[in-house]
């Protein structure tokens, strides 16, 4: 995200980065709970509590953003008598609609044990300019005219780590090498400027608002699409009352958008969640079985029947963190996490599997010859064969293979 302050006049973009395909923004007006009304974007469903709030500005031009960051856990924050946080959505919107200016956002979150956002970082920023970092275990407040914050904590984070990141640098670049102003065509380069498109299959910025404080407007770009946008006035909007709108609806039909919503996932498709953790199991189990057949008929089994004990715990665990992370799906193959060098290893289990295959048959083959198997050994073992040559299909769909 980035702010800009230009004689008396302030601009915030927002680009919110995620997978989900259900982008929405939406106008809560005040009631008497709810003092200010505001609007919100985000995309991701929270229950009975709607939609969870990515950025939004209330009628006073109160803004914020919220950024996906990583803060390393302090055993004693100082915090722990504060309120709990129990309903981060609820809390967020409360935010915005009971807040006129940063001291208030101050008063308003010093109340709680913020360090709840464990994974977030957080940004206010009211009509003059002033705004505030909100970090798990630390508020401040700046006054800079431009402003650029992306996936970090600045109190942890130097300026050479944030300048790692592709689209933080981008936006800073832009910044120190062009006048800023806060015209449309100014901040939509901006935004554009500092989103993503990945190469894999398209993905990338799903959504970015572009809010105008002064004049009480936002702007939006669909799924890193900059020649189209839509602008609402947001006290128009809340005159018409409570109501919401899907954003893909607001724009001409998008092919990668398209795509990103036939791409199917573990995450986004129950069935295949169901069916690797099912492969998982069975694995495991199968391998067990194997062991304990093994031990008991030592001179009727062949050693080799041994081989599926390690291969099954590795692909158990593997079907686990298939099922648990979003992000292998999505980046280029082989998957690097930065936190992980286990996972980052599991990631050349795709080509393990493949060079095992022809391996794996063999030793099924040897098995229907061996007069020692069982007929329920001989089937266990033909399912695993399916079940390796289910999962490179899958392997193959998904990308995992493509490494130039």
């Amino acid at each position: 995200m980035y702010k800009i302050t230009v004689n008396g006049k302030t601009i915030i973009g927002c680009n919110e980065d995620a997978w989900r395909t259900t982008p929405k923004i939406w106008f809560e007006t005040a009631n008497a709970k709810y003092r200010y009304g505001a609007a919100f974007t985000g995309s991701r469903f929270d229950g009975i509590n709607g939609f969870a709030p990515q950025s939004g500005m209330n009628e006073y031009g109160l803004c914020f953003s919220r950024l996906a960051s990583y803060i390393t856990p302090k055993k004693t924050s100082g915090m722990e008598q504060k309120q709990k946080i129990t309903n981060p959505t609820l809390y967020l919107k409360n935010i915005l609609h009971n807040c006129k200016t940063v001291e208030d956002v101050q008063k308003f979150i010093s109340q709680y044990n913020h360090s709840f956002f464990m994974d977030d970082v957080f940004i206010y920023v009211e009509p003059s300019g002033k705004y505030l970092i909100v970090e798990p275990y630390l508020m401040t407040v700046g006054y800079d005219s431009k402003y650029v914050l992306s996936n970090f904590c600045p109190s942890e984070t130097s300026k050479k780590e944030a300048s790692r990141l592709d689209r933080y640098q981008n936006g800073v670049t832009f910044l120190q090498n062009k006048k800023p102003n806060t015209s449309l065509e100014f901040c939509t380069a901006l935004s554009d400027t500092m989103h993503v498109c990945r190469e894999k299959i398209g993905d990338g910025t799903l959504l970015s608002s572009i809010w105008n404080p002064n004049d009480g407007t936002v702007n939006l770009y669909f799924y890193h699409n900059y020649k189209n946008g839509v602008e609402f006035n947001i006290k128009e909007e809340l005159k018409k009352g409570n109501h919401i709108f899907e954003i893909q609806n607001l724009f001409p039909k998008n092919e990668e958008f398209e795509k990103l919503i036939s791409y199917q996932t573990p995450q986004s498709n129950e069935k295949i969640r169901l069916l690797l953790m099912a492969i998982g199991l069975f694995s495991i189990f199968s391998s067990l079985y194997f062991v304990i057949q093994y031990i008991r008929n030592k001179k009727q089994h062949a050693k080799y029947i041994l081989f599926f004990l390690p291969f099954g715990i590795v692909l158990l665990y593997y079907m686990f963190v298939l099922c648990t992370n979003i992000n292998i799906f999505y980046f280029k193959a082989p998957y690097q996490d930065h936190f992980s060098w286990v996972i980052s290893a599991l990631s050349y289990f795709p080509f393990l599997l493949l060079l095992l295959l022809i391996p794996i048959g063999n030793l099924t083959f040897k098995a229907f010859r061996n007069e020692g198997f069982s007929s329920n050994t001989k089937f266990i073992l033909i399912l695993n064969s399916i079940c390796c040559v289910v999962l490179i299909g899958l392997f193959c769909y998904w990308g995992f293979y493509n490494v130039f």
